[in-house]
Parts: structure tokens; C-alpha cells; sequence
């Protein structure tokens, strides 16, 4: 699986349907409406990774991928546990799921349905979330710090042209 990024000498640039912990750790950033981003953490090894999927669930017709939620979480976890995290020390942070799109369509709660699919499969994993922001009608920009843990978050608002 190749990852779809943009380095900036020490900054990344997280595409949709993507995953990426940074060896040596780094900067990543990447900005989400309806989609959500997952960071995981393992603060005794000082290592991390980002995650950013666009629907909740793969339904098990092409490659899985990504782009889906319970995929990009599972490949995100196994991908730090082969880098040397320890399952028992990782910690996560989530954020977006907003409803940035008010339409006819906006029944499908595909916001809210990424942000449950997150919960759910970070509870199976016994990965406690240690803070969150997510839902809402506006966008976020995430700015993770995989070395640290640390994130920071700006919402983005909405501009109708």
C-alpha cells in the first residue's frame, strides 16, 4: 500500500483515503470535513500515526482501502505495533466527522456514521481516546505531531462563492 503525501522538508501533507506514521517522527498535516482522522500514540516509545478515511465501513468488494474507516484504523494500529509500539501504551486522539455539507444527501450522516465506526473499533482494540472534536457543521484542520502525541486544531469555515 503506497501512502499519498506531500513532504515540506519536515511537515507532511495527509491526503484522504491515507495513512502515514512518520519514521523518524514528524509533522503531518491534512484537513477534514465529514471525514475523519485518527492519531494514535505511544507516548513510552515516542512514536505515532495519522490516519484519514472518508466512509465508515469497507463492504468487501475491491481492495480494501483507506479511504474506509474500519480498515484505515486496523492498518494504522498494525503498522505502529511493526514499527515497535506496544499495544498495551497506545493512545488516540479523533477528529472531524462534521456535516460540512447541508444538502438533500445530508440524511446519510456520513459524518456522524465515520465518528462511530472510530469509537467502536478503538473500544475492540482496547485503545482508550484521550481527547476528541468531532462533529458539527464546520471543517478542521489537524496539525499532529507524531513524536509528541500532540495535535492542534483549527476549524475551517465554510465560504459559499
Amino acid at each position: 500500500m503506497k501512502t499519498k503525501i506531500t513532504t515540506n522538508n519536515d511537515t507532511i501533507f495527509l491526503y484522504p483515503a491515507n495513512l502515514v506514521v512518520p519514521m523518524p517522527p514528524g509533522i503531518v498535516h491534512t484537513i477534514l470535513g465529514s471525514c475523519v482522522a485518527v492519531c494514535l500514540y505511544d507516548p513510552k516509545n515516542k512514536m505515532g500515526g495519522i490516519n484519514h478515511y472518508m466512509l465508515p465501513f469497507w463492504n468487501g468488494q475491491g481492495l480494501p482501502s483507506p479511504k474506509y474507516g474500519n480498515i484505515a484504523i486496523e492498518k494504522l494500529y498494525e503498522k505502529l505495533l511493526q514499527n515497535g509500539a506496544e499495544k498495551s501504551k497506545i493512545v488516540s486522539k479523533v477528529f472531524g466527522g462534521g456535516e460540512v455539507i447541508q444538502n438533500m444527501h445530508s440524511h446519510f450522516n456520513i459524518g456522524q456514521r465515520n465518528i462511530l465506526v472510530a469509537k467502536e473499533l478503538l473500544s475492540e482494540l482496547k485503545v482508550p481516546i484521550l481527547a476528541q472534536s468531532t462533529g458539527g457543521n464546520l471543517g478542521r484542520k489537524i496539525i499532529f505531531n507524531s513524536g509528541t502525541g500532540e495535535v492542534v486544531q483549527r476549524y475551517v469555515q465554510q465560504s459559499i462563492t
